[in-house]
């Protein structure tokens, strides 16, 4: 079975793993002598539904040679969505997936735009 499907970018998952990577102080914090909060080294991946979170740290450790803390994990069922159009009343529904979002060891980190 092969756990991973395709890695997860989107907006909020690329500031998640840009945040990690280089933690930024705003203007008030600099001033006030406020710490940087500690940052997730968090990377979301699209995986198989039937597989579990034991499989998926295994899988993201041999593929990416890296440590892995912690899997979240989080299934969507395909909704069912309609619409109006010219030739009538629509209906469909979207994909089901599984999303995995891994935590690594501080330290790690993995380059998903090396390939290209």
């Amino acid at each position: 079975m092969n756990v991973i499907i395709k890695p997860l970018i989107s907006e909020k998952m690329t500031r998640l793993t840009e945040a990690a990577s280089s933690p930024v102080q705003t203007r008030i914090q600099r001033n006030k002598g406020i710490a940087v909060a500690p940052a997730h080294n968090r990377y979301g991946f699209i995986v198989d539904k039937r597989a579990n979170k034991i499989q998926i740290k295994s899988a993201i450790e041999q593929f990416y040679g890296v440590k892995v803390i912690d899997v979240n994990t989080m299934n969507y069922s395909g909704k069912v969505k309609s619409r109006y159009t010219k030739a009538g009343f629509l209906t469909g529904r979207t994909n089901a997936f599984k999303k995995a979002i891994v935590t690594l060891v501080e330290g790690d980190s993995i380059d998903f735009y090396a390939s290209i």
